[in-house]
């Protein structure tokens, strides 16, 4: 039986991952390591800095003051365009379980993003970044810390995930993961217990049956 509920932050919460990696493709291309918004999805959704770190540092390293040079464009982008993922507020007003944000986005980017969209207040306190944790996803570290962190055990805990790497990072936590194919391919989610693709059915499918 399902008792809480471990949500992603980008492309559950907030329909971010298109902007950012946009933004990233853009910067990165500039500082001389060619890379489309398409690829940066493919190499860097739902997974930390720290991978991007490591796949630049392979091609020579990101000049200095690039992370924030990125921050700045990415929060400039964020202002004009992002949105919450559709039908979140109306899922997340249905949905009665103890619930927790755990993220590979840093605070100041979850602060962000969340406190645009509206959305901060409703996880404020409970909100865990990948920068707590050594190990970013897919190691099962993040999701093991927010529910040590909650006293959950983490066999009762749902994850909502919409990246491979955050899919395979809850099963390694021993959690129930549900796949949000909102903007991935659900053959990429493969490995959630379930997949679904409209936020109208997750309420539905935490219930025991």
């Amino acid at each position: 039986m399902i008792r809480a509920v471990v949500f992603d932050c980008d492309g559950v919460l907030v329909d971010s991952e298109p902007i950012s990696n946009r933004v990233l493709a853009v910067l990165l291309t500039e500082a001389g390591m060619p890379i489309s918004p398409e690829g940066a999805v493919e190499a860097f959704m739902g997974r930390s800095w720290k991978n991007v770190l490591a796949w630049a540092d392979e091609r020579g390293g990101l000049p200095e003051g690039f992370r924030r040079r990125y921050l700045d464009a990415m929060f400039a982008a964020f202002e004009a365009e992002l949105r919450p993922v559709p039908g979140i507020a109306a899922a997340l007003d249905a949905i009665a379980l103890p619930n927790c944000v755990a993220s590979s986005a840093s605070l100041e980017k979850m602060r962000f993003t969340l406190g645009h969209t509206g959305l901060w207040q409703r996880f404020e306190g409970r909100i865990f970044s990948a920068t707590e944790v050594e190990h970013g996803k897919p190691a099962p570290d993040l999701f093991l810390h927010a529910a040590a962190s909650m006293g959950w055990d983490p066999a009762g805990c749902a994850v909502v995930e919409d990246a491979p790497a955050g899919v395979e990072a809850g099963r390694r936590a021993g959690m129930t993961v549900f796949g949000y194919a909102g903007r991935t391919p659900a053959e990429q989610l493969g490995g959630a217990h379930r997949v679904f693709g409209d936020m109208a059915e997750l309420p539905g499918l935490l219930q025991p049956s």
